[in-house]
């Protein structure tokens, strides 16, 4: 039972040690459902916790469904972030009973300290120093592959030129908040310029493939998480899910590598809890 606020429902803040809610093992998943159909989606933005699949089921009576864990995925996945040097293991909760309750994402591991602030730096600077002498192009539509964004870096500023050598956007050299939270100097407005670059961006730091890739976002997945600086986290849970989906980052939709059902005309949804072990 969730506790609830005189005003309505709440969602518990995870990260939040004071938080009434946070030694209840549960999950959440997230959905839009509207005139064009239904959007669902296992997430693992915010924490990994109880496993679960979601499916949806089409007029013609046939379904879909993904987010289901290999077999033995969920111990797998805290295995990984307790053998992972630099702090990740501190993500995972534990109840005082014994029982895990979750493992939180990097962003808020940075904002409870089990992360340290500095644990993408390493990285980050690699790509602007990489970036200061060669140039990154972004093609940030698939149907698109004409529209081209161009970046350079100079001094702290990474500059977007288009293809007529405009300035179109320009980003501050960013942290690891930043990258993790694809925000605050990653931030993505819902336009068709700034956002859709940024969403490159943060996908491309998230996966560590800015430094092996200089034409984001990447084709397939086999080149992602190969630097030891990268998002473990995603890493992790990615490894372990059955078809390779997840969300386990803000912009993880970069190339269709979240965990995502869709259709027009649903007949039925359904979220599956699956076994522990």
């Amino acid at each position: 039972m969730f506790k609830l606020t005189t005003g309505g429902l709440v969602q518990p803040a995870v990260q939040n040690p004071s938080d009434p809610n946070r030694n209840i093992l549960f999950n959440w998943s997230e959905y839009t459902l509207n005139d064009a159909g239904l959007w669902l989606n296992s997430t693992q933005v915010d924490m990994f916790s109880a496993p679960y699949s979601v499916g949806v089921r089409r007029a013609d009576g046939t379904t879909t469904s993904t987010g289901r864990l290999r077999a033995g995925g969920y111990n797998a996945v805290l295995s990984t972030l307790r053998g992972q040097a630099g702090g990740w293991g501190n993500l995972i909760h534990t109840r005082s009973d014994g029982t895990v309750l979750r493992a939180l994402s990097p962003l808020y591991g940075l904002e409870t300290g089990a992360l340290p602030a500095s644990v993408m730096d390493d990285y980050i600077n690699r790509v602007w120093q990489k970036y200061t002498g060669s140039t990154l192009t972004v093609t940030p539509f698939t149907d698109q592959p004409g529209v081209k964004y161009f970046g350079r870096v100079s001094g702290d500023v990474m500059n977007f030129t288009n293809s007529s050598g405009a300035v179109v956007t320009s980003f501050q050299k960013p942290d690891a908040s930043s990258v993790f939270g694809c925000h605050r100097k990653l931030d993505a407005p819902n336009d068709q310029v700034r956002g859709p670059i940024s969403r490159t961006l943060c996908a491309g730091f998230n996966r560590s493939t800015l430094l092996t890739n200089p034409n984001q976002p990447d084709s397939g997945s086999s080149g992602f998480y190969r630097d030891s600086v990268t998002n473990h986290y995603a890493r992790a849970v990615h490894a372990q899910m059955a078809d390779g989906k997840a969300y386990a980052f803000a912009f993880d939709d970069v190339g269709n590598h979240e965990s995502l059902v869709h259709d027009g005309n649903p007949s039925e949804a359904s979220l599956t809890l699956d076994s522990f072990n």
